[in-house]
Order: structure tokens, then sequence, then C-alpha cells
């Protein structure tokens, strides 16, 4: 299928504006290291919270949920749903705490908390195997996504693709920093949220679908419908929902969902001006990443399954596609086509959006890493502001060029979904207490990085070959948790504690409350914490209530369940009102 000219004119024209923005912050940008990655810490909650969003919002993200849908229905979206609890948890424990650190990335944490050389190795290797390889892994997943939608609505072979989006977004983000990236993603938000309504909108009104009674009715939909799992068969409600809501949002780091937060998320939040604004900036992201967005995603998928039943299908309509890539989460780029002139312009607009706008981040977080925690500690220490931000700059193309490459060697978005998961399952939990118990030091968090990559290698490329019984990916999951956070407290307690200084030191400037501090001797003058434990554990759960009651309410509403869709938003009104009520007792400073 080929664009039309008022479609190119409207493609153009939002390209048009997000090079403006990124010229307008090209000089302040270039001033500093603190400004091109952090924006000087002066951006306000709305901007920075926005953009989290547009970050999440990828171009892999719709074709994502479109897999997980056609292959399991609605109820499969809780391996991401329960990211839900990770993103409460986070915002009323975490937030504070890391606006608190002052670091210049989160991998900076590492010498504020830990000491010695295990620290230093830990900064400076967390640093690339954060900044390089899981970053590129990630980038790679959305440029695969590109190159489905280039594919389907354009025609351009993958290669094409992954120089022209890649070039334009590279230069785009090693020119502006972080006020460029967040700012445009303001711009990225609006109209990829606009474009996935306009597809979802056009999906109903497809004749194979029938409008939104004819999807409910279809015989091969009304078998994916269910919000939750089918209890009667336990391996099935098992994989899908017990494994991620019990186990899956502690144990495993995955970006944009780390647990006690991380990465790009810790970035925003080390951006804001003060604890209040990081909290309310990461708030605002886990409400409109949950609430708002799944919906027109989930629709568009349904609907796929009406006009493309099977792989066959798809590959009949697209003929020109190659066939390895031909996988499910190719339905969603492929339900587009059906749009009008003009909006289809629009919608490509919107992919490009978010396409844009998580690379952007990916980059500009990936580059801090290099820069800060291993070029100017550990390479040249002693160079001056401006050429740290033109390394910077360096290391944003390089970012870029390794991630294209990958993109051309993967098949589909769910497939590296859950090799980022395996990898990084079982860590979770040492982010998690490293907060709250002093006795965790940089060796914890060494054994559990390896261990938790050795296991993610035996699964991949061992077990089989052992003619053991297969495991599928949510007992995988489990046995990695397992031996990982054995693994790591096992490494704890037979190896030297933190520096008792830095411990110290830690603590008063931090002031993290709760028991596991009391049996560091670190004196008997240390002051006690202030944060109100009790206020944000119950803003905890008061948060995931309204998230998961406006989630289901809409999707009740949807279906025409109109007691289920009252229930559900009466819970999500209830507990927003008890958010506003407690939000002053949490004393954010």
């Amino acid at each position: 299928m080929q664009l039309t000219t008022l479609d190119w004119l409207v493609v153009a024209a939002y390209g048009a504006v997000a090079l403006v923005v990124g010229l307008v912050f090209l000089r302040r940008a270039g001033s500093r290291v603190e400004e091109f990655f952090l924006g000087g810490r002066r951006m306000p909650w709305w901007l920075l919270g926005t953009s989290m969003v547009a970050t999440t919002f990828s171009t892999d993200t719709p074709n994502l949920v479109t897999d997980l849908v056609r292959t399991g229905g609605v109820s499969r979206n809780w391996q991401w749903w329960a990211f839900v609890i990770t993103g409460m948890c986070t915002v009323f424990f975490y937030a504070r705490l890391w606006r608190r650190s002052g670091v210049l990335t989160d991998v900076g944490f590492y010498e504020l908390r830990y000491s010695g050389r295990p620290a230093a190795f830990l900064r400076g290797f967390r640093a690339l195997y954060l900044g390089v390889f899981f970053n590129v892994m990630i980038m790679a997943t959305v440029t695969l996504a590109a190159i489905k939608i280039g594919g389907v609505l354009l025609g351009a072979q993958p290669w094409q693709v992954v120089v022209a989006a890649g070039t334009v977004t590279a230069l785009y983000s090693a020119g502006s920093g972080l006020w460029g990236v967040v700012v445009t993603d303001l711009l990225l938000f609006v109209v990829a949220m606009v474009g996935s309504l306009a597809a979802a909108y056009y999906a109903l009104a497809h004749p194979a679908v029938g409008g939104l009674d004819g999807l409910l009715t279809h015989p091969e939909v009304v078998g994916k419908l269910s919000l939750l799992p089918d209890f009667s068969d336990p391996s099935n409600a098992l994989a899908v929902f017990i494994i991620p809501v019990a186990v899956q949002w502690w144990s495993t780091w995955y970006p944009g969902a780390e647990p006690g937060g991380g990465g790009y998320v810790a970035q925003r939040m080390l951006a804001a001006p003060d604890e209040e604004q990081a909290l309310k900036a990461t708030l605002w992201f886990n409400v409109a990443h949950y609430a708002l967005r799944p919906w027109p995603w989930i629709i568009v998928a349904l609907a796929s399954l009406a006009v493309y039943p099977t792989l066959d299908s798809i590959q009949a309509a697209f003929p020109g596609v190659d066939p390895s890539i031909v996988r499910n989460d190719m339905a969603y780029p492929a339900m587009l086509i059906f749009l009008p002139s003009g909006l289809l312009g629009l919608v490509v607009a919107s992919l490009a959006a978010a396409y844009m706008s998580t690379i952007s981040t990916h980059l500009n977080w990936g580059a801090s890493y290099i820069v800060d925690d291993w070029y100017r500690r550990f390479v040249r220490g002693d160079a001056g502001e401006r050429h740290y931000v033109t390394v910077g700059r360096v290391a944003t193309v390089l970012l870029i060029v390794l991630a294209g490459a990958l993109s051309l060697w993967l098949e589909n978005a769910l497939q590296a979904f859950e090799i980022l998961l395996q990898i990084g399952a079982g860590t979770g939990l040492v982010f998690l207490l490293r907060w709250f118990w002093w006795r965790i030091n940089a060796w914890s968090e060494i054994s559990a990085m390896v261990i938790s990559f050795l296991v993610a290698v035996y699964f991949q490329f061992i077990h089989a070959r052992l003619d053991f019984p297969p495991l599928d990916a949510s007992m995988q999951l489990v046995v990695g948790v397992a031996v990982t956070t054995a693994g790591w407290l096992t490494v704890t307690f037979l190896t030297r504690p933190t520096d008792a200084g830095v411990l110290r030191s830690f603590y008063l400037k931090i002031r993290p409350f709760g028991p596991g501090w009391r049996s560091a001797g670190l004196g008997e003058d240390l002051p006690p914490s202030d944060d109100d434990a009790p206020a944000a554990l119950m803003a905890w759960f008061l948060g995931c209530l309204a998230i998961y009651g406006a989630l289901f309410g809409t999707g009740f509403a949807l279906y025409g369940q109109a007691g289920e869709a009252l229930v559900s938003g009466a819970a999500a009104a209830g507990a927003v009102v008890g958010l506003v009520r407690l939000l002053p007792r949490l004393r954010l400073r």
C-alpha cells in the first residue's frame, strides 16, 4: 500500500514540528552534562510523566499487545498488567528516595550505597550492561516493529526502515538532549493517542468486523474476550495470571517497570525539581500507561482476528513481506491499511512519533550511562563539560547502529519480551530491598545479575539440548527467580558488608524507614526517618485499585456489561478520593 500526497503532507508536518523543537533546545543541551541528561533538574511533573508515557508508547507496544491477544486472549495482557503493582510501589515508596539521592543516573547510586572496588566495578559494568546490552535489545524490538509497519504500509525493505528511522532519530536525540526529548514527547503523546483511537474506530468499521456488536459476537473473537484467564485450566491460569501477579512484578527487572524504579523512569524522577514533583510524574505515568491506553490496542487486536484469522491470511494479504517476520504481532500494522487518506498519514505520523519518543529516550538514557558512569568515571575524569556532551552524542550514534543491526535478526516482539524477562528474573528483590536493608552489598547485585543471566542462557541454548522436559516461559521465570534469589542471598551473607562510613552517609542522605537499618551498628545518634510508612502502604493499595478499576471498568463498558462497569468505576473513584486525602501524609520534601 502506498501513502497518498495528503498522507505524506501530514507526516511531513509532524516531522517539521519535531525538528523545530529539537533545534530550539540545541544550544541549551550542549552547555553541560546535567543539562543534556537531566534538563537542569527543572522539569515539571506533568511534562516528565507524559514523557514516560510517550516513551512506553512505542511502535512495538501495540504489536506486542496484538500478539498477546491473538495467541491467548485479552487476559494474556496480565503479563504486563501485573506491572501496575510495581509501578505503584515505585510511586509511593521509591520516587522520593531517588530524588533525595541527587545522582545523575540510577547507576551512580552504586557508589552512593556501596563501597570499595566492588561498588566501582558494579557501577562501570552495569553502565555498559544496561546502557548498551539491555538498551540495544529494547531499541531493536522497537525498530523491528517499525520494520513491520514500514513493510506493510510503505512496501519498504527492512534495511531501508532501519537506516531512515535510525538516522533521523539519532540526529535529533544527539542534538537536543533531554529537554528536546521531553518537550517533543508531549506532542508525540497527543499524536499517538489520536492515531490509536482512529485505528480502533476504523478497525470496528471494517465489514468483516461489523462494529462493536459484531466484534463481540464474532466466532473468532468470543473466546478471547475474558479479562481473567480460565481458572479451570490451571496451567494457563498459572502462566497468565498467578505467576505475573504473585512473582513477576517484584522479581523481574524490565525497562519501564523496574522494581524500585530505575532506567529512564529514574532519570525522569531525578530531573524533577523536588520529591513531590517526582512522585506526581511517576503517578501520572502509571495512570496513563495502564488505565488510558490499552483498550484501543486491544480493540484493533480483536478486530484483526476477524479480518486475518491466521498467519497465512496475513501473508496472503502482503505477499511482498518477508515470510520470516510474518507473526501475530504483524496483524496490528496490517489493520491500518483500511484507514482513509489523510487519516492514514496521521496514524503513520503517530507511529513515527511513538518510534522517535521511545528511541530518543533510550538513546539519551543509555548515553548518560556511557558518559557519566563509565567514560567520566573510569576513562577520563578531568575533561570539560562540553567534551562529555560530545562523547554523549557519539555514544548516541553508536547505540542506534547496534540496535538497527540487532533488529534485522529478531522476528517478533514477544520473543524479545520473554528474553528480557528471563534475563532479569530474580534481580528485582535486590532493587527493592537495597534501600531498606543495610546488609545488601555490591556483591549481592553482582551475583544476582550474573546468576540471572546464566539461567537465561541455560534455558535459551542448553536446556533443550539435554533432552530435559520442556518448560514454558512462565515456569522458566519461576525457576530463574528461585535460583537467582537463593544465589544472591547466599553471596550476601558470605561477603563483607558495605563500609560503615558509606552506610551512615547513605542513611543520613536518604532516611529510609523500617527495621532494616536498626542492626547496622551506625551509632545511636542516627535520626529516625520522618516518612509515614502506613500512609505509603495504603496509597500503594489505593493506587493499584484505582488503575485496575479504571482498566476493567472501561473493558466492561465496551463489552456492554453495565453492572460490572459501574462497580469497577465506583471502586476507581473511591480509590482516587482516598489517594487525594492521603497525599499530605506522605511528607514529601
